[in-house]
């Protein structure tokens, strides 16, 4: 079972577990998962062919409303879907291909904005993408050259 089966299933009562919800927290396992809704639901159409896309959606909305899922966006792009909500990580952005990697830099971000940086803020949230080439798009450019 997967680290958000098993943290949904352990809420009991707060999220009731249907098909349909099982079937996109299913399809949001794994390593450096990055999905957006239509990815979702296209693979979860695969497990279950009757989901709608509203379903999915619903079923997105209500995980990033427990915390279960983080939603964010690159560039503008459309919105994407992180089931690795329970580590603090950063993002690593492939500026060619567009593949997202979970990183963990050392240091605090949160901490490292020095005191005359903050104009008397209360930093609460960084965040922090990386951006470069992944290897495959690193040879290509280097062949096409």
């Amino acid at each position: 079972m997967s680290d958000l089966l098993e943290r949904l299933r352990l809420r009991g009562r707060d999220w009731r577990m249907t098909s349909q919800r099982r079937v996109v927290a299913e399809v949001l396992d794994g390593e450096h998962v990055h999905l957006t809704a239509d990815e979702v639901h296209a693979r979860a159409v695969q497990r279950l062919p009757e989901i709608s896309r509203a379903t999915v959606y619903n079923a997105l909305g209500e995980l990033v409303a427990l915390g279960e899922v983080l939603e964010f966006s690159t560039d503008g792009r459309a919105k994407r879907y992180d089931p690795n909500a329970q580590h603090p990580h950063q993002h690593l952005v492939c500026s060619g291909c567009g593949i997202i990697r979970d990183v963990h830099p050392t240091g605090n971000p949160l901490t490292d904005l020095p005191a005359e940086e903050r104009f008397g803020f209360t930093v609460s949230k960084v965040e922090v993408t990386y951006r470069g080439l992944c290897p495959s798009c690193a040879r290509a450019a280097v062949s096409d050259h």
